[in-house]
């Protein structure tokens, strides 16, 4: 008993008063490693009686308890003191440039949805969002789109095996749409919006994806024409595109949701092998682009909203974000957006500090 607490004494005064580390680590070896003095007492307990065990086996036990926590102390004790030893003798100089770190970057489709809205908030139009698990109402029979409508065909669109609390069938939307829906019903008119986000359609090459973005926008309010639209997507392609050359052709196309529905066409010129948006299509060395399409929102589509087609009039225009940013940043394959490749991200990508705005021009490349 005198030989065991003289031990227990012994050890954590040693233990206590270890000068380093490495001092503590040798205690720790000589205590309680396998060949440590009360690792060995520990081994003599399968050699006592079971009365004996009984006595002494709480106090060894408790012995190297003690030691443990003793050395966890120390230990604790020491890495605190190196720190601050450390802390006072290194210093770190602000005037150097920083270490080149490697550094995110915006994915080209997040900044041209920046440039979308700050190009849209300067016209008064609002960003509003919707669900993009959607019901067949919202997506298609409020858009005035028939049953046998072969956008509602399982080859396009995404649908789920279950239906809504009202038999609704449930899908991924294949628009935007919807959410011009969804903001009429909500807030009624005058409404002026842009509906940008994530699409969905059964389709893949190099100019499809079966998961893209879109933009949307929607005017309602009195005394809407045509005019109105063409005048909307006019400044909007020319601040986008950073070019007063923009030239529209609005061609007569069918929209289930629009009355009359237009093609916009965007002027062309090939400049060193590649397309460029800019100058007169029908100029020598010129062409035409269909870029999006648009028109006057149907009679059927502004009831389905709960609002009086006999007062309020409005136009809702819909275009690719990804196809936008590829014409505007030079890419050529729709699919490499989805790839993750971060050579693709490091040459094509955004800095984060770069953001639009129309005074420093929103297209600032890093």
């Amino acid at each position: 008993m005198t030989d065991l607490e003289q031990l227990k004494t012994d050890a954590l005064t040693r233990i206590a008063n270890a000068p380093d580390a490495a001092a503590l680590e040798a205690l720790r070896i000589e205590f309680l490693g396998k060949q440590g003095s009360i690792s060995g007492l520990m081994k003599t307990l399968g050699k006592m009686s079971p009365e004996e065990r009984q006595v002494q086996g709480p106090l060894l036990n408790g012995l190297r308890t003690q030691a443990n926590d003793a050395i966890a102390a120390r230990k604790e004790v020491l890495e605190e003191a190196e720190l601050e030893a450390r802390l006072a003798t290194e210093g770190l100089d602000l005037s150097l440039p920083a270490p080149e770190t490697p550094r995110g970057s915006v994915h080209p489709v997040s900044q041209v949805m920046d440039e979308l809205a700050e190009i849209f908030a300067d016209l008064g139009f609002s960003v509003a969002t919707g669900p993009e698990i959607e019901d067949d109402w919202h997506n298609f029979t409020a858009l005035n789109m028939a049953e046998t409508h072969p956008a509602r065909a399982m080859h396009d669109t995404f649908y789920f095996p279950d239906t809504d609390g009202e038999g609704r069938r449930m899908l991924l939307r294949t628009h935007t749409s919807p959410v011009q829906i969804r903001s009429m019903m909500k807030q009624g008119a005058p409404i002026r919006i842009i509906a940008p986000g994530r699409v969905y359609r059964s389709d893949s090459d190099a100019t499809h994806t079966p998961m893209f973005h879109q933009v949307e926008g929607l005017v309602i309010d009195k005394d809407i024409h045509l005019g109105h639209l063409k005048w909307t997507l006019e400044t909007f392609l020319k601040a986008f595109f950073e070019r007063e050359d923009i030239v529209l052709r609005l061609r007569p196309s069918y929209f289930p949701f629009t009355e009359p529905s237009v093609e916009v066409d965007v002027g062309w010129q090939d400049v060193g092998g590649r397309r460029v948006l800019g100058g007169d299509g029908d100029a020598p060395g010129h062409g035409w682009m269909e870029l999006l399409g648009s028109g006057m929102v149907n009679r059927r589509v502004i009831e389905f909203a709960g609002l009086d087609p006999e007062q309020w009039q409005g136009f809702a225009f819909g275009v690719g974000v990804d196809r936008l940013a590829m014409l505007k940043y030079g890419m050529d394959d729709l699919r490499a957006f989805f790839d993750g490749d971060r050579r693709w991200l490091d040459h094509y990508g955004f800095s984060p500090f770069d953001q639009p705005t129309l005074s420093a021009g929103v297209g600032a490349k890093a």
